[in-house]
């Protein structure tokens, strides 16, 4: 028997099989490097309507995390489909430089390095070299990812223009009345030794010490003439809060009633005896109840109104505290009557202030009690738990004491909790202008996506208190103010003065504030002068970055952003903080859409952490699979949520990122010796079910722009999939191989098939481009045909618009073909299970057909084989079920259908392994030297070939 494959059109490509991304990915980052790609999609897109995604600045410090990839990953697509839709989109990375962390970091060295930190330029010169070593680190982790953008000349919040900038925004917040200096409770972080910002706790769970306390009446008979119906009472009266702080028993001023609610004086007996107590009347019996009370009685009942002015006696200190009323006080827990201590609440310094109270403060920055407070000096407010419980139990004012569990704000740097501080602080007031309904009113102008993004940055405006700007750190643009040493305020040229220390700082970077003589601004009047060494929140630089960064680049031209993109914990961050400083100086919001990404978290939903062991770290998933395996995970996940990351996820996405390759490589190797300018058929030439296959990759191609508009990329990757998997490789692709194959090189028939898959393949390259980026890349190198130097500076592929769908079979008649062809599938595979048939190309197919399906079927005529895939196929039309026509006849789950499977007749032909009839006639004679030949091979081999209508 002759052989026959030097015969046959073989597949055949460069593009491997084997991804090894791995491997090929950094050899593709160092091509893209000197080709200088970034600047190349820049030229290419020069003149086009802008896009701009403002980067949220990661911060710079340790190694990216998968969270960090994720967002990156999230942006590179974007930024990349906008490009394929012909927006100029440059992507300008930046970093968040200042603040604690780095700080803390370069105190760790010194001190390890056994230095002293003497001078504060010098010191912040050190936090500066630290920043960049991090950045460098962080930058060639994100460049390994593929993401394109401006790496060269990434925006740095210590960049001295940029610090520069940021001191002339606050000058124009000063201007506008936005600034102001007042004694408030903060958070504050004993470890960082700072005021915190609502953006910088988060909330965990806290074992605290839940105390009961007595404070004694000073004055028993006037406080039981209060109580109406009370009787003569013969001894202590006693006034019972309730506290899980008792380190800020200290500070204690007063207790706050509710004026309008009920109050009842009671003699309870237990096992020490009899004493006298006041509690909110809907707090009694549930008090009662927790106790060992054997015993009670009620005295009288009296309103919260009636008992302001009354005195009892601090539980440890020798001096009197009055009640008074308190609009925040409730009878829903405790006892109703609220321990109150003006410098370690918000609510409690705000009565503390109307009512003229003491606004006592006994512990400083470390957490513990200042030298002067009386009993516990120099005792950490973390460890006097015990101390308070023995003052308390020596004076007999502790009445009751556990250990409770409940939620408590947290330092998210230390994870360590917070306290309450009453200490003179800088902040945005958001008051003056109304700015938080400005801010409010700003939201409802903004595309929020997720649209839940919208209802929950709204209630945090809503209800957030003013703004606290400042920190008393060093690593951080300075608050550069001078003020006056009585007064306490800033001088009345400050926001002249602030534009002439915004030159130095661009020239000099923000030492040159401390190491500034006031004398050289202030001249004789410096004297009068402090300056403020007090930094800046670093919200306050990144949320001022749409002024300093996109205001400034020249990329950007003075426009809005179009989008911030971030994590959702950003909306109380780096969102707010934009929109709060935009709207107080322009009026508007800082973008125009914000899109909202979930955390990962393992397969079991717990958020990844070193101390539960189940990180997987970016780099580790860069090794073992390739960057565009990550970032087709990120791509196929619903982003939205929570996003589930795990070894067996990562399999199952590089088994999606396997089809995908197939399909390329299938395209690749079978466009082998095509030339687009010589061998491209014109579409009206075409065979039918290659003008479908082009018709359907249009299709596809508008789906897949609107899910790339609507940042759906889960929505893509289902798409692409469904196409390379269902519509080509179960359909498309493997009808067209005989064909392909076996007809002569050079035949309309193999020409028609090449255009189609020509035309796929250039729309592929596109789609995947954002997702899969390194592959896309290597693609491109293989395609046929003379080409721009990457697809990033391409746009979608429009020759596809340009080809209407052939008219004579519907797009619902194709998809009926599918149904056909699945169901004929299904009956093959169980004749092979039942050993009829060894392989498809040995079956003989009858398909008995109702009306719904003749007509179709019927126009296919000869060509109905080819579509299914087998030797030889017969279509029967029937009006009723066919019964003991064949023995091997089944219905499918096709109403109106039922096939047949019997062997093929005929000899098997060695060329394309199709059964023939060797009596068959011939349109020519087969030559004697091939009789084994079928006549349709025969004609591809010595004849003109032959051209099919449909497939």
């Amino acid at each position: 028997m002759n052989d026959y494959k030097a015969t046959l059109n073989l597949p055949t490509t460069d593009f491997p099989m084997r991804a090894a991304l791995s491997q090929r990915e950094p050899q593709t980052l160092q091509r893209w490097n000197q080709q200088d790609l970034y600047k190349a999609i820049r030229q290419a897109k020069q003149g086009c309507p802008r896009f701009i995604l403002h980067d949220g600045p990661p911060y710079a410090n340790g190694d990216i995390h998968v969270g960090h990839a994720l967002n990156k990953i999230l942006k590179d697509i974007i930024i990349k489909a906008k490009g394929l839709s012909n927006f100029d989109a440059p992507y300008i990375p930046g970093w968040d430089c200042h603040g604690l962390p780095i700080e803390l970091k370069v105190e760790q060295q010194l001190i390890k390095e056994k230095q002293a930190i003497t001078h504060v330029a010098n010191f912040q010169q050190a936090c500066r070299r630290y920043a960049f070593e991090q950045i460098e680190q962080q930058r060639q982790a994100f460049i390994r990812l593929g993401v394109l953008g401006d790496w060269q000349n990434p925006y740095l919040t210590m960049d001295f223009a940029t610090e520069a900038a940021t001191l002339r925004l606050l000058a124009a917040l000063i201007e506008k009345g936005y600034l102001a200096r007042g004694t408030k409770p903060v958070h504050w972080c004993t470890a960082c030794r700072s005021a915190l910002a609502e953006a910088e706790l988060e909330y965990q769970d806290k074992t605290s010490l839940s105390l009961e306390v007595r404070f004694f009446a000073d004055d028993a008979k006037a406080i039981a003439q209060c109580f109406t119906d009370s009787v003569p009472v013969p001894g202590q009266i006693s006034a019972i809060i309730w506290t899980t702080t008792p380190w800020t028993l200290p500070a204690n001023r007063a207790l706050a009633v509710n004026a309008d609610a009920g109050y009842q004086l009671i003699q309870v007996t237990g096992e020490t005896g009899s004493e006298y107590l006041i509690l909110a009347a809907d707090r009694v019996a549930e008090w009662l109840s927790q106790g060992t009370i054997s015993h009670w009685q009620l005295l009288g009942s009296a309103l919260g109104a009636d008992l302001v002015g009354l005195r009892f006696h601090h539980p440890f200190y020798a001096f009197t505290v009055p009640v008074i009323v308190g609009e925040h006080v409730t009878t829903d827990s405790g006892t109703g009557i609220v321990h109150t201590a003006p410098g370690h609440g918000p609510e409690d310094f705000i009565v503390g202030q109307r009512e003229g109270l003491e606004i006592a403060n006994p512990v400083g920055d470390d957490g513990c009690y200042l030298p002067e407070t009386e009993k516990l000096a120099g005792c950490s407010i973390f460890t006097v738990d015990q101390s308070i419980i023995a003052l308390l139990q020596q004076q007999g004012t502790l009445l009751r004491h556990a250990k409770i569990q409940h939620s408590y704000p947290h330092c998210w740097r230390h994870r360590t909790p917070v306290i309450f501080r009453t200490v003179p602080q800088w902040f945005i007031s958001m008051n003056p202008h109304s700015l938080r309904e400005q801010a409010l009113q700003q939201i409802t102008q903004v595309n929020w996506l997720p649209e839940w993004g919208e209802a929950r940055i709204r209630a945090m405006v809503a209800s957030r208190p003013d703004w606290c700007i400042s920190r008393q750190r060093a690593w951080g643009t300075p608050l550069a103010l001078f003020i006056h040493k009585e007064s306490g305020q800033w001088h009345p040229r400050t926001t002249e003065l602030l534009q002439q220390i915004a030159q130095r700082v661009a020239q000099q970077g923000i030492g040159i504030w401390w190491d500034l003589d006031p004398k050289d601004l202030l001249g004789d009047e410096a004297v009068n002068y402090d300056k403020c060494l007090d930094i800046l929140d670093v919200w306050f630089d990144s949320g001022a970055t749409y002024a300093t960064v996109v205001a400034e680049r020249p990329e950007y031209a003075g426009a809005n952003a179009d989008l911030y993109l971030e994590g959702s914990d950003q909306h109380r961050g780096w969102f707010m903080s934009s929109l709060m400083l935009s709207t107080a100086i322009k009026g508007t919001a800082p973008y125009r859409q914000v899109l909202t990404h979930g955390f990962t978290v393992d397969s079991q939903g717990r958020k990844m952490s070193k101390s539960l062991g189940n990180v997987i770290s970016a780099q580790e998933i860069i090794d073992n699979f390739g960057a565009d395996i990550l970032r087709l995970w990120v791509a196929a996940t619903d982003y939205r949520a929570e996003i589930t990351l795990s070894a067996d996820i990562l399999q199952g996405t590089t088994d999606l990122y396997r089809r995908i390759r197939n399909t390329a490589r299938f395209l690749l190797a079978n466009l082998n010796g095509f030339d687009p300018q010589q061998h491209l058929v014109a579409h009206e030439q075409l065979i039918t079910i290659d003008q479908w296959a082009i018709a359907r990759a249009q299709q596809l191609q508008q789906q897949l722009i609107t899910a790339y508009e609507q940042y759906e990329f889960h929505r893509v990757v289902q798409l692409v999939m469904h196409f390379c998997s269902i519509e080509m490789g179960s359909f498309y692709l493997d009808i067209i191989k005989d064909r392909q194959y076996t007809t002569k090189t050079n035949s309309l028939a193999r020409r028609s098939c090449q255009t189609a898959l020509y035309h796929i393949a250039e729309a592929l390259v596109r789609w995947i481009a954002p997702i899969l980026s390194f592959t896309a890349d290597e693609m491109w190198q293989h395609l046929p045909g003379q080409r721009s130097i990457s697809v990033f500076t391409e746009i979608w592929y429009q020759p596809l618009a340009m080809m209407a769908h052939h008219a004579l079979l519907n797009e619902k008649g194709w998809e009926q073909l599918m149904n056909i062809r699945n169901a004929v599938n299904g009956a093959l595979e169980q004749a092979r299970t039942q050993k009829i048939i060894g392989s498809p190309l040995a079956a003989a197919v009858t398909l008995y057909a109702q009306p719904t399906w003749t007509q179709l079927l019927l126009a296919l005529s000869e060509e109905l084989r080819f579509l299914l895939l087998v030797s030889q196929a017969n279509v029967v039309p029937v009006t009723e079920p066919p019964i003991n026509t064949d023995s091997s006849c089944q219905p499918c789950a096709l109403p109106g259908l039922w096939i047949s499977v019997t062997p093929a007749c005929g000899s098997k032909c060695p060329r394309c392994w199709h059964y023939h009839d060797s009596n068959e006639k011939n349109s020519q004679p087969l030559s004697e030297a091939q009789p084994e030949l079928c006549q349709r091979c025969h004609s591809n081999v010595w004849g003109t070939g032959e051209i099919r209508r449909f497939v």
